[in-house]
């Protein structure tokens, strides 16, 4: 919105005495400034709405009175503060700031629309199992079933749209620096290796439905403890902030022999917006949490870190860079797994951990609250760095 009333202003001023006076309006066309207004709105926008929205939710009664799960499982000594009674759904105060800040600073073209109306579909399916969860008192929420459904059916419009689509990328050919033809679905990108590798429709789509609906349930499963998954949201963001740049920009994409990809310039701001957003529900969101995102906040975030990355060319980079997120999936799938196993072939069900996701773990053997939070926090800083160095290491 900015930057096309800043446009219309300065078109209009050309030639006139104001052309001077509104010349300062050109900074709308740089990427890094809007980038650093759609931060900064809204990180302010979250701390200004944030005590308004916790308000409301307590008003509603739209609060956690079910046990926590990591609660009903017992033996977590170190968590001293029930989370009993906390308000939930508190993911509308970062979807709210993120969609009004993305609208107002970026530019409107097809990958920022697919992104948003990708985070505003999740959102629906996060409120509705948050709100299930509530009016149930249970905390069962809406069948598993159901939210994968919804999560792959998104995930499969977008991988048809970008199949059937007009192409958007290219690469540059390291010897020639002639660009080549890179389909978003038909070839993958592998860290630390420079070039694309064709893989085919059928298995282009699945690995774009896989680290669309992968990401989205594994920051979904990491939102167990306070700032945890807002934290590494935010460390992540910050990777695909400097990717996405570098992918929009033809000169820094062909000196790097990564992929160009056409408007991606516009989701850096989308980026910002969601460390700016993501800042400022941490402020509330801090041990101890006046407020939780809940699954309204946590599916869309997954979900639009995994859409971005698949937008870009990256989704294998995304698996480093979100590492944390990838441990806590997989600690999950394999408790499970060995679990179920261990049943049907010895009787009795065993575990690889004391409690998963892994971060209840680690609650489990006496770590803090905050100590699990900021180590996970190094951990994510230590994964963001590895994947910033596929630029060059390849």
């Amino acid at each position: 919105m900015f930057y096309y009333l800043s446009q219309l202003l300065l078109k209009w001023s050309a030639g006139t005495p104001w052309a001077d006076r509104l010349s300062p309006l050109r900074l709308f066309r740089y990427i890094t400034f809007r980038c650093a207004g759609a931060a900064i709105s809204a990180l302010i926008l979250s701390w200004w709405l944030g005590p308004k929205v916790i308000g409301c939710l307590k008003q509603l009664k739209f609060g956690q009175d079910y046990a926590d799960k990591a609660e009903e499982a017992g033996g977590l000594g170190a968590r001293v503060l029930s989370k009993k009674g906390t308000p939930t759904m508190g993911g509308i105060l970062i979807i709210l700031t993120l969609n009004f800040t993305t609208l107002v600073w970026a530019q409107w073209n097809p990958l920022t629309e697919l992104t948003l109306l990708a985070v505003l579909v999740l959102t629906g399916l996060g409120f509705y199992d948050d709100y299930a969860k509530i009016t149930q008192q249970s905390g069962g929420g809406t069948k598993p079933q159901v939210k994968l459904w919804v999560q792959i059916a998104l995930a499969v419009f977008v991988a048809i749209y970008l199949w059937k689509g007009p192409e958007r990328s290219h690469l540059m050919i390291p010897e020639s620096k002639a660009p080549i033809t890179s389909n978003l679905v038909t070839t993958l990108m592998v860290p630390f290796y420079k070039y694309p590798i064709p893989v085919g429709a059928v298995l282009g789509l699945l690995l774009i439905t896989l680290a669309i609906v992968g990401s989205s349930n594994a920051v979904n499963l990491t939102d167990g403890l306070d700032g945890l998954a807002i934290g590494c949201t935010v460390i992540v963001s910050f990777v695909f902030l400097v990717l996405t740049y570098l992918a929009g920009n033809l000169k820094a994409a062909a000196y790097l022999q990564i992929p160009y990809v056409f408007g991606a310039g516009e989701l850096t701001v989308f980026c910002a917006a969601m460390i700016g957003a993501g800042l400022g529900f941490l402020w509330f969101n801090c041990h101890p949490a006046q407020m939780f995102m809940g699954d309204t906040g946590s599916l869309a975030l997954g979900g639009a870190l995994g859409l971005i990355a698949v937008l870009i060319h990256q989704p294998l980079v995304l698996v480093i860079a979100g590492g944390v997120f990838v441990m806590e999936a997989v600690s999950v799938i394999l408790q499970r797994g060995w679990f179920r196993y261990t049943k049907k072939h010895y009787g009795a069900g065993q575990r690889i951990f004391l409690m998963a996701p892994i971060h209840h773990h680690f609650e489990k053997k006496g770590w803090y609250e905050s100590q699990v939070v900021m180590r996970f926090y190094i951990l994510c800083v230590l994964f963001a760095v590895v994947a910033l160095s596929t630029l060059k290491i390849r």
